[in-house]
């Protein structure tokens, strides 16, 4: 499967998250993301500017691309892991572990003020909650990149020989 069909297939099958993709079919797809983010981002620095203080620009259409395609590309991944075998939300592992993280930073951020509003040396507790923010991010920083190598080693294997419960092989 070529740039333009993969492209095409994709964005017909926007919300289709059943069957199977093949290989080519997810990295051209995914190469049309990318190289359409890399166009509007020139855009979007042309029209709306950088700070030179921040050396950063006002994004305004590239986002807007990524949100609109973000269904597309998961739909397709989605299909991509049926396709080698695997259940589609294993996609999902790395906003899972991100989800966690979020909810277990603010549950530790109260829990610590809770405790500090109580203790008679609040400064006492700023050492072992510091320690135990940076060992957990620490720790969530290694899982996600050993989710990340893992989502590009699941993504980058062959299809599956013949008809697996997903469906059958995409031609």
């Amino acid at each position: 499967m070529g740039f333009l069909e993969a492209t095409k297939t994709c964005l017909s099958k926007y919300f289709d998250f059943s069957g199977r993709a093949a290989r080519s079919e997810y990295w051209w797809f995914a190469l049309f993301v990318f190289l359409v983010s890399v166009v509007f981002a020139v855009i979007d620095a042309s029209v709306f500017g950088v700070n030179p203080d921040t050396n950063e620009g006002a994004q305004v259409l590239t986002p807007i691309f990524q949100l609109a395609l973000a269904i597309s590309l998961l739909a397709a991944g989605w299909r991509r892991l049926h396709d080698t075998g695997k259940p589609g939300w294993y996609l999902l592992l790395p906003a899972a572990l991100s989800i966690a993280t979020m909810i277990m930073l603010f549950s530790g951020i109260a829990v610590f003020s809770i405790l500090e509003q109580g203790a008679d040396d609040s400064e006492a507790l700023r050492g072992p909650a510091a320690l135990l923010g940076v060992t957990g991010l620490t720790v969530v920083a290694v899982l996600q990149l050993i989710l990340l190598v893992l989502m590009i080693w699941w993504l980058s294997r062959p299809s599956q020989e013949g008809t697996n419960e997903y469906g059958p092989p995409v031609v």
